[in-house]
């Protein structure tokens, strides 16, 4: 991310383990120095985005972060847990992500 001129770049630190939708665009809004309605619609507009392509079949890649894609997972044979019925599990399409080398090695 390229700085701008006469701006200090912060890191917003973010608490506990999980971050909720509201403390993400809070983190965002510091960050970017945007108002929290900014921030929410800018998350709102980036996840609407990969869910879009995600759908139609694409991926995407941010650079330094990971790349969304969606996999096929076969169809198979499965058991109900309350009467123990062999039962059939259809295909499914599902989401994945796989993290990229900066971010792996951010979290080692």
């Amino acid at each position: 991310m390229a700085s701008m001129p006469g701006r200090t770049r912060s890191v917003v630190r973010l608490k506990g383990t999980s971050v909720n939708k509201s403390e993400m665009i809070e983190a965002i809004a510091k960050s970017a120095d945007i108002s929290k309605a900014a921030a929410g619609r800018a998350l709102d507009a980036t996840v609407a985005s990969i869910k879009l392509s995600l759908r139609k079949g694409g991926s995407v890649t941010l650079v330094g972060f990971g790349t969304f894609y969606v996999a096929k997972r076969a169809a198979r044979s499965g058991r109900n847990p309350q009467t123990g019925a062999a039962i059939k599990i259809k295909s499914a399409k599902v989401p994945k992500f796989r993290p990229g080398k900066a971010l792996r090695d951010a979290i080692n």
